[in-house]
């Protein structure tokens, strides 16, 4: 009966192993385990039908028990549109100064709002799906690509609306609209980067959630959605406005006036603002997916 004994002393002998050297030995490995970056790309894309379908069935239950229902993803813009003009148009005069004031408000509207929302969005990815978290083994980061997507479907289809306001007041359709197409790509990249960050930090700490409605209003402000920053930033020394011309929510709202605005010239764009724009949405989607990625394995967790 050799067997029995050698099979005893191999066990006895694990006792002196630490669990990583025992699971080292026996092959086991660590459920969950985050996977390299290529492959958690890889499996990332091999979930993109899910990433749309989620993004498309968030989208249409977020208001599904309003009576009006989807007429509430124009509504709610335009409402704010409307108390900004008489706040910061007519009480504080900037439809004087500024030309086309009611179609560069909405657009500002509009374009912060998918912002904003997408922010807001990434701060509930994980915390607001944790029973999906911890039932399912999926790449953790479809979650808020998925909810950044559902935001820019929600901006698609309000652009429809904001092209009827535009050309009401004579912005008739130009080669200009054009540019619509890489501004709100490159804004969509910052964007998703952006939630890809909240998620993971809201993960951890939930409360952070409830100030970032304080943090995106001061941002909003420094933004140029409602007055003109361009008269502003001159009065400053040169390196702050240079560098709060840089502002990347700024920047791409500029960049979506200047396509759809005639009065709205290139000179009233930061320099190099494609650069600039582009710049930001690099830095931001690679920052914030390797970000969110390092902590793959701690998502549902504790």
């Amino acid at each position: 009966m050799p067997a029995p004994r050698a099979e005893s002393a191999r066990y006895t002998g694990d006792q002196a192993l630490t669990p990583a050297e025992l699971a080292a030995k026996y092959g086991l490995k660590v459920s969950g385990a985050r996977p390299s970056l290529p492959e958690y790309v890889r499996q990332l894309w091999d979930r993109r039908h899910f990433i749309t379908a989620f993004a498309t069935a968030k989208l249409t239950a977020q208001y599904s028990e309003a009576k009006l229902g989807q007429i509430w993803q124009l509504m709610t813009p335009l409402l704010n549109a409307a108390v900004y003009y008489f706040i910061f148009g007519i009480l504080m005069g900037n439809k004087k100064s500024t030309p086309d004031y009611i179609p560069w408000l909405v657009t500002g509207v509009f374009i912060w709002t998918f912002t904003a929302n997408s922010i807001m969005a990434g701060t509930r990815a994980i915390t607001g799906n944790i029973g999906l978290v911890r039932a399912l083994h999926f790449p953790r980061a479809s979650l808020p690509v998925s909810l950044a997507l559902q935001q820019l479907q929600q901006l698609l289809f309000s652009l429809a609306a904001l092209a009827i306001i535009i050309m009401g007041f004579g912005q008739l359709p130009g080669v200009s609209w054009l540019l619509l197409i890489p501004s709100l790509l490159l804004q969509s990249m910052f964007c998703t980067g952006l939630s890809l960050v909240m998620a993971r930090i809201t993960a951890k700490t939930p409360d952070v959630a409830q100030v970032m409605p304080f943090v995106l209003r001061t941002w909003m402000y420094m933004s140029g959605v409602m007055w003109n920053l361009g008269p502003q930033l001159k009065k400053m020394p040169h390196l702050v406005g240079q560098l709060l011309g840089l502002n990347p929510a700024a920047v791409y709202i500029d960049l979506v006036r200047f396509s759809m605005i005639k009065s709205f010239h290139a000179k009233q764009l930061p320099p190099h603002v494609w650069a600039v724009a582009g710049g930001w949405a690099v830095v931001a989607l690679a920052a914030g997916f390797i970000y969110f990625w390092k902590a793959e394995e701690q998502y549902g967790r504790g």
